[in-house]
């Protein structure tokens, strides 16, 4: 066996051999042109068409590059980078060097990104110039950092991305990195809301693009695919590099914000046969009666959603208006994608399907006795791309990554016909657009307005059965609760923290339901 991975089928299951000596860029990207697709379109944005040949180049220019910048093997390289060429440059440039890139979020705030540069030690730091401003301010007290380098228009005295790939080399040997090498981070929050980095292994991305990418989704080298879901998110990162790239395929990305209309516009534009959204921006679109499958992509065969349960309603109406299904599943950050999904030839709306062909799930109750049919407990997962732990975060390692399982800290149900049904979270944390949010930290941020005197923050579901974070909150003395003063408390909260956090909704009341000990009794609000 050579250097690439390789599909093989046991007793009907698909799953994928990968060798000992591994770099997943060279399967990802130098492969292409070894095996004659050099002259494939591997993605598009808003700048241009790249082959696997351009792209390639762009890889080895960016590896070199960010060696030039001081980066060795294991090096964490934090990137904050828009969907575009730059992103899978330096993140395959990054991984072929034997670094270790670490895309985060890029709707985050000062704090956040203060936080995770200092959590992660990360050295280098790759900031597009549009997010640069969020970083301006801390760069000097980040001790770990010293090198910046901006993507896009110059910066002050930054070194550009575009400047030292242009005087890099072309050529890059990969780096002799083990399957078992980690190969990136990605943060994940957690129940306390503070993130936390899962680590993932080389041969981690080759595996969900034969398990789910190839396994259920039957990616081919003649689709084109579009991800709504941006590529710093687990989601993402596979919808539009890791399964279109591990056959040839191409992949469409927007740098600017996913919405209803961006989505629509890219749909008509590039005519992609498989779309990837999240529940929230499906009904977004469906809300407008202008959007029809003539007015976006008639090519479009396959539809996935993840990242928040699929409102049966929601997904109904877009069959019936897009003759096209969606296939809602199950993934996080700590598996890298989906691992219980509905398939193409057996949908179950309401239901999150049947595990992924390749990795086993089973549901827990309190005790770590399997659950009965139709009872409520915790899900269970194992499969081959779980994360091997948080970075410096040992307890909760431990509690996460039990041997062979992971605890995904979902509450589900499976039926008599073995359809897994979602039920919630195991602890308050609300998943909004498909990102968590922590109602402690929406609390915080209310709390900090000097006419609150507390706050409480639950799910509530929207009109179209999504979920939103709905505020309680307790005025100060002397202050009314208006409609403009709720208003003025939601504006507060975005103006603090990432926008899909803010309460939608704010309902003033007199006190809070309190435990004993003094803690707030969320499910007496959600009742």
């Amino acid at each position: 066996m050579g250097t690439y991975s390789e599909l093989h089928y046991a007793g009907g299951i698909p799953g994928v051999v990968v060798p000992r000596h591994y770099n997943a860029s060279s399967d990802f990207i130098d492969r292409h042109t070894d095996q004659g697709r050099a002259s494939n379109i591997a993605l598009i944005d808003e700048s241009g068409r790249y082959t696997y040949a351009q792209l390639g180049e762009r890889v080895n220019r960016a590896g070199n590059a960010l060696r030039a910048a001081g980066a060795r093997m294991e090096t964490r390289v934090l990137m904050c980078v828009l969907d575009g060429i730059d992103f899978p440059a330096v993140f395959w440039g990054a991984i072929k060097i034997g670094a270790v890139p670490i895309p985060i979020n890029t709707l985050l705030t000062t704090d956040d990104y203060r936080l995770m540069l200092n959590d992660s030690r990360a050295p280098i730091l790759i900031v597009s110039a549009a997010l640069f401003e969020k970083f301006e301010g801390i760069i000097g007290e980040c001790e770990h950092l010293n090198t910046v380098i901006v993507a896009g228009e110059a910066k002050a005295d930054f070194p550009q991305l575009s400047t030292l790939m242009n005087d890099a080399s072309p050529n890059l040997v990969a780096a002799p990195t083990t399957a078992d090498d980690i190969a990136f981070w990605l943060y994940s929050s957690g129940s306390t809301g503070a993130p936390k980095g899962a680590m993932h292994l080389q041969s981690d991305l080759a595996n969900t693009a034969v398990l789910y990418g190839q396994g259920v989704l039957g990616v081919q080298e003649s689709d084109v695919v579009f991800s709504a879901a941006k590529m710093f998110f687990a989601y993402g990162l596979s919808n539009s590099m890791t399964f279109p790239w591990y056959v040839g395929a191409t992949s469409v990305v927007i740098a600017e914000r996913p919405t209803p209309d961006a989505i629509m516009d890219a749909l008509r534009t590039h005519q992609p046969t498989i779309y990837y959204g999240v529940p929230t921006l499906y009904g977004a679109i469906l809300a407008d009666d202008n959007n029809s499958r003539e007015s976006g992509s008639t090519r479009l065969r396959c539809c996935v959603s993840a990242g928040e349960a699929l409102p049966e309603g929601v997904a109904m109406r877009w069959e019936e208006r897009f003759g096209v299904k969606i296939l809602d599943g199950l993934g996080s950050t700590e598996m890298l994608h989906i691992f219980l999904s509905n398939s193409p030839n057996d949908v179950r709306y309401g239901t999150s399907g049947k595990a992924v062909p390749g990795y086993v799930v089973q549901i827990v109750d309190e005790q770590n006795r399997p659950a009965a049919v139709g009872e409520v407990g915790e899900l269970l997962v194992s499969g081959p791309t779980a994360s091997i732990a948080y970075w410096n975060q040992r307890q909760k390692s431990i509690n996460t990554f039990q041997g062979p399982w992971t605890r995904t800290g979902d509450k589900y149900t499976v039926d008599a016909d073995g359809y897994y049904h979602y039920c919630g979270r195991s602890d308050d944390m609300l998943k909004v657009s498909g990102n968590w949010v922590s109602p402690f930290e929406v609390e915080s941020a209310l709390g900090a307005h000097d006419q609150v005197l507390e706050a409480a923050v639950v799910g509530l579901a929207d009109d179209d059965d999504l979920i939103k974070p709905k505020a309680f909150v307790i005025c100060s003395e002397g202050t009314t609760g208006t409609p403009e003063f709720a208003d003025e408390l939601k504006q507060f909260v975005k103006d603090r923290l990432a926008p899909f956090k803010y309460p939608r909704w704010i309902e003033f009341v007199d006190s809070l339901p309190k435990t004993a000990t003094g803690k707030i009794q969320r499910f007496k609000l959600r009742s």
